[in-house]
């Protein structure tokens, strides 16, 4: 992101109001934005001089072309590192990522099979994105990952191999209502197992803490760029399991919240659509049909559960471990990166 550039003057933080959900809707949209993916390394690197300009004061007020290159950066660049989040695994990209592993998720009739391989593959996609958008201040090591891999992998084919079993056994229940419960099978396998995915992977942080910084204010911020330095020249207060717990949560939290609508409305819609007259003579328009729902919806469900939560978290210094407080700063709050 922008911070992790030189300079001693900060961007804005976004041209929304990132303390009010609707701010934080268009501003995760533009985060999300699968245009940025079309920037090759040239674009990358101009958007960069431009903020780095802005902040080392050579440029002097935001501009739209400015707001432009802050977009890249924000959407390219991981907050705590400075480098480029690998593409398929940005949240730009999530959408496209993800639009091939739902759809097999969620087409109609698979066996066991083709249950357990997509749910595999949804799984160690979720991985790769988690592990790639966590917070860094508390790396997580190669043996762990590969453990909260074959775990949250156990989970997601457990639960979606139990309830497809479970659903045809049902006895109290009309064949449409077993349909409709047969479908929604791996919006229940993606939700536990998704949120359970984020613990695992991040899990690390929780029992190291992650780094919390003081909240500055206008002075403090004027200091630093009278300094000539930035706000990532900010040192850590420490590291806070609290602070860990929270971001962690928060973050499996929007997890369910992306999944939910994109697992649950596509399949729904598809059971009414597949009655009509239309769908009915050409079969063979399902899978479009489907893969057009899961788009749709993916690309209207992702800002909104992006923006559930803010990703630079301000809290109480007392609200964290002992050694806090009394270390915060504006109005004696620390703040942290949730990561995404």
């Amino acid at each position: 992101m922008s911070a992790s550039l030189p300079g001693g003057r900060e961007l804005p933080a976004s041209q929304y109001d990132l303390g009010t959900y609707w701010g934080r809707v268009r501003h995760s949209a533009d985060i999300s934005d699968p245009r940025t993916l079309l920037v090759n390394k040239a674009g990358l690197e101009h958007a960069k001089s431009l903020v780095t300009g802005y902040k080392q004061g050579s440029i002097k007020e935001m501009n739209e072309e400015l707001w432009k290159a802050k977009k890249i950066v924000d959407s390219t660049l991981h907050p705590d590192t400075g480098e480029p989040v690998f593409l398929p695994f940005r949240m730009s990209c999530f959408v496209l990522s993800n639009l091939v592993v739902t759809a097999g998720m969620l087409t109609p009739g698979l066996g066991m099979t083709g249950t357990l391989l997509w749910q595999i593959t949804n799984q160690s996609l979720n991985v790769a994105v988690n592990n790639a958008n966590a917070n860094k201040s508390t790396p997580l090591s190669t043996s762990k990952i590969a453990q909260s891999y074959f775990l949250a992998v156990g989970a997601s084919c457990s639960v979606a191999l139990g309830l497809n079993a479970l659903v045809p056994r049902l006895k109290r229940v009309t064949p449409a209502t077993k349909m409709v419960l047969s479908r929604l099978v791996p919006f229940a396998a993606v939700a536990s197992a998704g949120a359970l995915n984020v613990f695992l992977m991040r899990g690390e942080e929780i029992r190291q803490g992650i780094d919390v910084y003081p909240v500055l204010s206008d002075a403090d911020k004027a200091k630093l760029a009278e300094a000539g330095k930035s706000e990532s020249a900010v040192a850590s207060l420490g590291k806070s399991k609290k602070a860990a717990t929270l971001a962690v949560g928060e973050t499996a939290i929007s997890r369910v919240l992306n999944s939910s609508p994109i697992m649950a409305i596509p399949p729904l819609v598809l059971i009414r659509l597949q009655r009509q007259e239309w769908l009915r003579k050409s079969p063979r328009l399902t899978m479009p049909v489907n893969v057009g729902l899961i788009f749709a919806t993916s690309l209207f469900a992702l800002p909104l559960a992006l923006a559930a939560f803010p990703q630079r978290q301000a809290v109480d210094a007392s609200s964290l471990e002992e050694e806090f407080w009394g270390k915060g700063g504006e109005n004696g709050k620390v703040v942290f990166n949730r990561g995404i």
